[in-house]
């Protein structure tokens, strides 16, 4: 039996206090408070790699914000800003009150449109309510799905005399790694379309459409709004100010219960379709009225479809698709919340790609950094939860080949870093490039060089030694079979006698007299995994001291705070946060794989003490991306959420956590 997403008891234990429209609403005095707003960010995606991010009071604090940031193959790899926001001003008599906010030089918002939003919430699609005077105008913004466009709603719920609605797009046409700036090269040239304009500020880049589902008038008035700064950007050491182009203003006259729609995409659409269009993909979304629902669409997020292939994004704004995220997400992403078909469709692509590399072959597939020493073993664990997730009968039918060719490729040395010495252990050359998922690098080197023998490195490739040989053989016997059963005996032997020390702990990595002493998270995979070398009180031993030394509120330390080089605060320009990025900082996907060592550990007694963890994840879906869960936090209090606004594993293993939650009968 797969999961059906029944939540019930776990919803009652973790006091989710579920009520209807409540869930992912801010009143006014939070919403005027841009200390409380600016750090609070809002995400949206179209599922194939375009997205909306931005505050949740409109304002850009990064260069990768932006109302329509979308993929151009091609120009290039990167995702760029068409669109970066659009102002609406609401004319009544005369009087103009504009409710847009950009940051500009010397901590000056203008024009402090955020001073008259009343409400907000994003439980179904981002809306914002504003009042000014008489006038309460709602705004309601989301993506179609699989398309490059943006869709926005004005409705005006009150007014007592003629609105008009003038709106003022800020335009980019930028990659989001840099920035525009004035500039005579800049096309301000543009047509008509039905019911707005189209307009391109470079060659090689897409038109832009923005259109609105009735008349309007546009006013050309070409103009540079000059020194537009990104707090964010200059937080972590970057260049953080540019100018953004407007081309001009359009103007609509609205009626007391009307609603505008506006459409800003790279192709034109009848103006007709908009009203019809919005109602049908606002329809479609799963309302983020619970912690479980948030995590569902976040997961739903990272989805990727380019033409016939399917990939999950890492992480929003920056991260493209890597191996291992993928590997390591795919099940809470898909299988946890009973969505085989999408781990089936995603496995598909993945699985040429590991092929593609196991047999040398070129390719233009999207999946970047498989060549790393664990990834194949990661590709291994994730087709192992489809066995335990759905059916073993159907993965040894489905993936019964590829497991073989991984085991075989590995087994014959063929992997260019990694190599079966003769205790049975992989040994993995981390000394120049860093090949685990602890990967900051500083002047080129390695900020942790882990390399040798490497724990989760050989807990993953024990665990692959006895589930293939497990599966296959349960069809039938074979000569691959019982090498893998051998292969795994002397392993599981010199993992426990090279890994673990006097303290009760296992070493992070060996090689020859090295010994890394470290308590870091990396020795929980050995607790967590079916399959281990470990017995029950070395298992326990783990998840105690991981307890006692690692645990936060928001996952597991990268590194104990009794440890030398401990550095908790992901903090300053890149430099310093690469120092900081393992060493301390606390990542959510690791407690995962905690959680299910101490469900093995406690069983039942366990339950209890996991749902109040979670308690300290669904805190952050009022907070940092709303909705969803950042890359990692500081490994002190308060916990801050850094790096990336939306992170793959970190929901992806929440999800299978409460997925294993809901296998216990209480």
């Amino acid at each position: 039996m797969v999961y059906n997403v029944r939540m019930d008891k776990v919803k009652n234990n973790y006091n989710l206090n579920i009520t209807t429209m409540s869930y992912l609403r801010f009143d006014k005095t939070l919403m005027t408070n841009l200390e409380e707003t600016l750090p609070r960010e809002i995400l949206r995606t179209n599922r194939s790699g375009a997205y909306h991010c931005t505050t949740i009071v409109d304002c850009n604090t990064r260069k990768y914000h932006g109302l329509l940031v979308i993929p151009i193959p091609e120009l290039d790899d990167e995702n760029h800003v068409l669109l970066s926001s659009l102002d609406a001003t609401v004319i009544q008599h005369g009087a103009e009150f504009n409710l847009g906010l950009h940051k500009y030089q010397g901590d000056n918002y203008a024009p402090r449109g955020h001073k008259y939003i009343r409400e907000y919430e994003c439980e179904n699609v981002p809306t914002t309510l504003y009042r000014v005077g008489g006038v309460i105008l709602k705004k309601e913004t989301l993506f179609v799905h699989h398309e490059n466009r943006i869709l926005i709603r004005y409705t005006l719920v009150d007014a007592h005399s003629a609105t008009t609605l003038r709106f003022r797009p800020f335009l980019a046409f930028r990659s989001v790694r840099q920035y525009t700036h004035e500039n005579a090269q800049a096309s301000r040239d543009y047509q008509l379309v039905d019911n707005g304009i189209k307009t391109c500020m470079y060659p090689g880049y897409p038109e832009l459409f923005m259109q609105f589902n009735k008349k309007n008038e546009f006013h050309f008035q070409p103009d540079w709004y000059r020194g537009m700064e990104y707090p964010k950007e200059q937080e972590r050491g970057y260049d953080f100010n540019e100018d953004l182009y407007v081309p001009g203003y359009f103007e609509v006259s609205i009626k007391k219960g009307e609603s505008v729609v506006f459409s800003g995409g790279v192709s034109e659409v009848s103006s007709r379709t908009l009203k019809t269009t919005f109602e049908f993909e606002k329809d479609k979304r799963i309302p983020r009225d619970n912690f479980q629902h948030c995590l569902i669409n976040a997961a739903h997020q990272f989805l990727n479809k380019q033409g016939d292939e399917s990939y999950i994004l890492a992480g929003y704004p920056w991260f493209k698709c890597r191996a291992r995220d993928m590997f390591i997400s795919l099940p809470g992403l898909t299988l946890a919340i009973n969505e085989v078909e999408k781990f089936e469709m995603l496995m598909e692509t993945a699985c040429k790609a590991v092929r593609a590399f196991i047999n040398d072959e070129p390719t233009d597939l999207k999946i970047y950094e498989i060549e790393h020493p664990d990834i194949l073993l990661w590709a291994v664990w994730c087709i192992q939860q489809y066995a335990k997730m759905v059916s073993r009968e159907k993965c040894r039918e489905k993936y019964g080949e590829i497991l073989e060719e991984i085991m075989e490729f590995l087994r014959h040395e063929n992997h260019p870093n990694l190599f079966i010495h003769s205790n049975g252990l992989l040994y993995t050359n981390g000394h120049d490039k860093a090949v685990t998922w602890m990967n900051s690098t500083a002047n080129g080197r390695p900020v942790i060089p882990r390399t040798g023998y490497v724990v989760e490195i050989n807990a993953l490739w024990y665990n692959a030694l006895r589930f293939v040989a497990d599966l296959l053989g349960e069809k039938e016997s074979t000569m691959l079979t019982e090498a893998l059963n051998k292969q795994a005996e002397q392993t599981g032997a010199s993992f426990v006698n090279v890994f673990l020390n006097e303290h009760g702990y296992l070493l992070d990595y060996v090689d020859g007299i090295m010994m890394d002493w470290s308590v870091r998270p990396n020795m929980i995979f050995a607790a967590a995994f079916d399959y281990s070398p470990l017995d029950t009180r070395q298992k326990k031993g783990i998840v105690d001291i991981c307890t006692k030394e690692l645990l936060t509120p928001k996952g597991l330390r990268s590194l104990s705070p009794k440890s030398g080089g401990y550095n908790p605060n992901y903090v300053g320009p890149q430099s310093q946060r690469d120092y900081a990025y393992h060493q301390g900082t606390a990542w959510p996907w690791l407690a995962g794989f905690y959680f299910e060592a101490y469900l093995r550990i406690y069983k039942m007694s366990a339950l209890g003490f996991i749902e109040r963890q979670l308690i300290g994840y669904e805190d952050e879906m009022t907070s940092h991306c709303i909705g969803s869960m950042p890359e990692l936090f500081d490994g002190n209090p308060p916990f801050k959420g850094r790096g990336a606004v939306s992170f793959a594993m970190n929901v992806a293993e929440i999800l299978r956590t409460l997925y294993l939650l809901s296998k216990y009968n209480y």
